[in-house]
C-alpha cells in the first residue's frame, strides 16, 4: 500500500478557500479507502471526511459538510480535500491515511499516514 503525502496547506483568511493534496508514494491508492484527519493543538486527532476509491459516496463530519469535499483524480493517483468557507475553528494539522476497506472516524483502522500539513485560518 501506497505511503500518502499531503501537501497544499497555509495561512488563509476566514470565509477563504485552500485545496489539500494527498499523493500516493511508492504505490497506488487504486482500490484503497482514504481518511482525512484534522488535529489543533491540544486536542484529540478530528475525523474530517473519508472516500473509497471504488464508492463514490464520500463520508464526512457534520462540521464540514457543505464546505469540504472530497475528490480523487486517478490518473494522478492523488486524492483532494477542497475545503471552503473556512472558519478560524478549521485550524489545524489535516493528516491524510489509507486503508483497504475503511473510511470512517476510527484511526486504528488506517494502515498508513502522511506527515500532515498545517492549514491556519486567521484574518
Amino acid at each position: 500500500q501506497a505511503q500518502p503525502v499531503e501537501s497544499g496547506g497555509g495561512l488563509v483568511q476566514p470565509g477563504g478557500s485552500l485545496r489539500l493534496s494527498c499523493a500516493a508514494s511508492g504505490g497506488t491508492f487504486m482500490n484503497s479507502c482514504m481518511g482525512w484527519f484534522r488535529q489543533a493543538p491540544g486536542k484529540e486527532r478530528e475525523f474530517v471526511g473519508g472516500s473509497c476509491w471504488s464508492d463514490g459516496a464520500p463520508l464526512y463530519t457534520d462540521s464540514v459538510k457543505g464546505r469540504f469535499t472530497i475528490s480523487r483524480d486517478n490518473a494522478k493517483n492523488t486524492v483532494y480535500l477542497q475545503m471552503n468557507l473556512l472558519k478560524p475553528e478549521d485550524t489545524a494539522v489535516y493528516y491524510c491515511a489509507t486503508s483497504r476497506v475503511y473510511r470512517g472516524p476510527s484511526t486504528n483502522r488506517y494502515s498508513y499516514w502522511g506527515q500532515g500539513t498545517q492549514v491556519t485560518v486567521s484574518s
